[in-house]
């Protein structure tokens, strides 16, 4: 799940740079993209929204909203349907269609 975080009083790289350190202390979030005045995380498992206000507060900015959808950051570099390798020959491609 990916969460969208919105976070007011953030003015600097500096501010991203402490709310992502802060961030990387809470249980569960696996990756976190931060930049000024949101953050977007990456975690396996619902958080707690408390403890995210608790650690955005900690390094002095207030957390104003959290928005949780169900899909997962794309990870870059990783094959998709137009970039994937060759199956070398012989090889059962994942979906099944592989030559033998």
């Amino acid at each position: 799940m990916i969460s969208t975080i919105q976070i007011d009083g953030m003015r600097s790289v500096h501010c991203t740079r402490a709310v992502y350190t802060s961030l990387a202390g809470v249980a569960g979030i696996d990756r976190a993209e931060v930049s000024i005045g949101r953050a977007v995380v990456e975690h396996d498992r619902a958080l707690d929204e408390a403890l995210l206000a608790d650690a955005v507060s900690r390094v002095g900015y207030a957390l104003r909203a959290v928005i949780t959808e169900r899909r997962r950051l794309p990870v870059h570099g990783a094959p998709t349907e137009g970039n994937a390798p060759p199956v070398p020959p012989g090889v059962d491609r994942p979906d099944g269609d592989g030559e033998r």
